[in-house]
């Protein structure tokens, strides 16, 4: 299961970070990282450190320590591989306004359907499900840290960098959409009107 656990977050990487931002290059001639702002406070790169460390150790979870029990581990590649798949096709429903990070000079479409309708950010809610999934599949204690702390970075990067952004950038529309969308999961974390 490590090997199958591996090769899932490699494919994973390759078509999420490389394919990815391939097809944007060729769609807008960026590549749609933009990284850490300039003027990010503390919290945020603290954020953005914890992100680039869960992707950097998820590799070597499956290969680091025992794992600490002996069932559910297909579960856990299903789960790991649905999560992979859902991050494709929402990556694939924003289109162009695809981007890892956030550039404030840019303004993209607010992209509110397809898997977009039921939670705001389903990209990051599919990572952490895809990180669950590893963590069950192999679960070694490396593992197993890795979706608390993909979901503390990715709360910072949401509720300090991206809201705050889509706020000043879409107003009116992207409130409203806050306000009956949950944040990474349908009906919980709406923003108040």
């Amino acid at each position: 299961m490590k090997l199958v656990a591996t090769i899932e977050i490699v494919v994973f990487y390759l078509t999420a970070f490389g394919v990815r931002s391939l097809l944007q290059w060729r769609r807008t001639g960026q590549t749609g990282f933009a990284g850490v702002r300039d003027g990010a406070g503390a919290i945020e790169r603290v954020g953005a450190g914890l992100f680039v460390v869960v992707l950097l150790l998820a590799p070597a979870a499956p290969w680091l320590g025992d794992p600490l029990w002996a069932r559910g581990h297909l579960l856990g590649a299903v789960i790991a591989a649905a999560g992979v798949a859902l991050t494709l096709v929402a990556q694939v429903q924003m289109g162009a306004s695809w981007r890892i990070g956030v550039d404030a000079s840019e303004r993209t479409e607010l992209v509110t359907s397809g898997v977009f309708a039921f939670v705001r950010n389903p990209i990051f809610s599919a990572m952490l499900l895809a990180t669950v999934g590893l963590a069950l599949a192999v679960p070694t204690p490396l593992a197993l840290a890795l979706p608390p702390l993909l979901l503390v970075a990715l709360q910072i990067q949401v509720r300090l960098v991206e809201e705050p952004h889509l706020i000043a950038a879409h107003g009116a529309p992207y409130r409203s959409w806050a306000a009956r969308t949950g944040r990474f999961v349908p009906s919980i974390g709406r923003l108040r009107t």
